[in-house]
């Protein structure tokens, strides 16, 4: 019974609807074009069409591909873009391989599939979107990695590195030249560890490639060293840059696809004393846009933290050292507001991650182009909130205040070691205490600690030392709950990812009389502890209290004030 008759029979399409197919050019024959018109129609569901079909060709079917089903051994000879090409995709299933297919009449493909792995195969039906998302997922997690690739060229030449176009998929290897297999292979495996920076550094016998991991370097497979000439030039071609400028630092971006996914990559070189050293910030646009809610802020600081970021004028500080999240902060403030009703505009160096309904202005010093520069053409363009990506000067913190007194939002970074500090630095630049305490609404320190590992932390005493820092209260907060690291196969060293250290100090009435009459640093930030501001340590505290990070982390990230 053909797929069109058992349709009819089910009732599912009539056969007016059959004969309109059919009037359009759809063979009845053809058990896949009736199912495709029909999905395409609405006339079924694509999870009832792959029943359909399966019920007339005797074969399984699946709605969802789960992970237990791939097995990146089935795939190691059959190249990416075949797989995407016919949306086929061998796996194991029933305690053998099979083929996951959207199609159960490419017989001539699965016979290919056969004669691949040496045994026979059949096929198993599933939806063609989740199909490919599975294709993706699998070699993604093959990937190619860089150990492997490595070892194979441990004894060849080196060859020259090619040009390429922009958004090369990493998970492309079958045509690729050997050194653009391990650059793929050294990128693949740097997402894969949700790495934010690749390090290539050469030294006089060695060539050495770290990844940075949750705010620590580790080092991976190095490549030979006769590939290091090569390898520079591979990453110069896709960023951009001169290859034959070997004397002076250069800087410019790349980007790579995994599958579907889009990775930008900021590219930097400076010359040192055994060739070029590299480094490589990898700009997932996925992990980096997130909620409020995810960063790790306390209740109440995200409760008053949201407050400010809704208030209709004033200046909003994000302050802490470079690689603490603050421009991750700000963009999850930006997600908040209502951008199909204000004129939201931002001026940064550089745009790490472009947001939708907002407009980013690129910093371009050497054509003129910098924050003070921008920031005044930004006022012109009717702005309801401001993002300035970092306040470095008297002149951008003078446009900064004024915006911010005549009706503007604006959020800003400095670099300074708490929240008191943030606003003694505006002063320092040059900002009259009176203007300041009228603008300012709130400033945020934070710093980013690594999170213990849910799987292997285990209770830990406090030492000595540390006891002596965290003070009495502390201690006894911390009593039987402190955590330690261990170490497992799921974790770095007892670590697996980040959260957040929060300081929040609201300029009330008391906190800004005290910047007014030009309090110094410890008088203001005296006050905002009087007002109720909690401390970087004393979130971490919480968080040790909570199992989140440990001791160690604490006083790394917050230091012991």
């Amino acid at each position: 019974m053909s797929l069109a008759e058992i349709l009819l029979q089910q009732g599912t399409i009539t056969r007016d609807q059959l004969d309109a197919l059919i009037s359009r050019g759809v063979d009845p024959a053809s058990a896949a074009a009736v199912a495709e018109a029909a999905v395409a129609d609405g006339l079924l569901g694509e999870a009832d069409a792959v029943k359909a079909l399966a019920l007339e060709y005797g074969c399984d079917a699946i709605a969802e591909v789960g992970d237990e089903l791939l097995d990146v051994e089935l795939v190691a000879l059959l190249p990416v873009e075949w797989a995407r090409s016919r949306c086929m995709l061998p796996i194991r299933w029933k305690g053998g391989p099979a083929v996951l297919s959207a199609d159960p009449s490419r017989v001539h493909d699965l016979d290919y599939v056969s004669l691949l792995l040496q045994q026979d195969v059949a096929f198993v039906l599933a939806p063609r979107a989740e199909i490919g998302r599975a294709i993706e997922r699998c070699y993604y997690q093959r990937g190619g990695a860089a150990s492997d690739v490595l070892s194979n060229l441990a004894q060849e030449s080196a060859p020259a590195g090619g040009a390429a176009p922009a958004g090369d998929d990493l998970l492309r290897m079958a045509d690729q030249a050997p050194v653009t297999q391990v650059v793929n292979s050294i990128l693949l495996e740097a997402l894969k560890a949700d790495a934010s920076d690749v390090h290539v550094e050469p030294f006089e016998k060695s060539l050495r490639v770290r990844y940075r991991i949750d705010g620590l370097l580790y080092e991976q497979a190095s490549p030979p060293k006769h590939l290091q000439a090569a390898l520079v030039s591979r990453l110069k071609v896709m960023a951009h840059l001169d290859i034959a400028e070997r004397r002076l630092p250069q800087d410019g971006t790349a980007r790579v696809r995994v599958g579907e996914r889009e990775v930008d990559i900021r590219v930097s070189t400076v010359p040192v004393a055994e060739g070029e050293r590299v480094v490589l910030r990898l700009l997932s646009r996925e992990s980096a846009l997130l909620p409020l809610e995810a960063l790790g802020m306390p209740e109440e600081i995200l409760v008053r933290f949201r407050s400010a970021i809704h208030e209709p004028n004033g200046i909003i500080l994000v302050t802490g050292p470079t690689g603490s999240g603050k421009t991750t902060t700000l963009y999850a403030a930006l997600k908040e507001l209502d951008t199909a009703h204000i004129n939201v505009l931002t001026v940064e160096d550089p745009i790490e991650y472009q947001m939708p309904n907002i407009g980013q202005i690129q910093v371009k010093p050497k054509i003129g182009l910098t924050f003070s520069a921008g920031l005044r053409h930004i006022l012109r363009q009717d702005p309801d909130v401001i993002l300035v990506g970092e306040t470095r000067d008297l002149e951008t913190a003078e446009i900064a205040v004024r915006a911010s007194l005549t009706g503007h939002l604006v959020f800003t970074t400095v670099h300074t070691n708490d929240a008191a500090g943030a606003a003694i630095r505006l002063i320092d630049l040059g900002i009259p205490p009176y203007l300041l305490s009228a603008a300012l609404k709130a400033c945020l320190a934070q710093r980013l600690v690594r999170r213990l590992c849910p799987v292997c932390r285990k209770p830990g005493e406090l030492a000595d030392d540390e006891s002596a820092v965290l003070g009495e209260a502390a201690r006894e907060l911390l009593r039987g709950k402190a955590m330690k690291p261990v170490g497992c196969p799921q974790c770095l060293g007892g670590y697996r990812g980040r959260t957040g250290l929060y300081e929040f100090m609201e300029i009330n009435d008391a906190v800004a009389e005290c910047i007014r009459k030009g309090g110094g640093p410890q008088e203001l930030r005296s006050t905002a502890l009087g007002q109720g501001t909690r401390t970087l340590l004393d979130d971490g505290i919480a968080k040790m209290a909570q199992g989140l990070t440990s001791i160690a982390e604490i006083l790394r990230a917050a230091g012991r004030a």
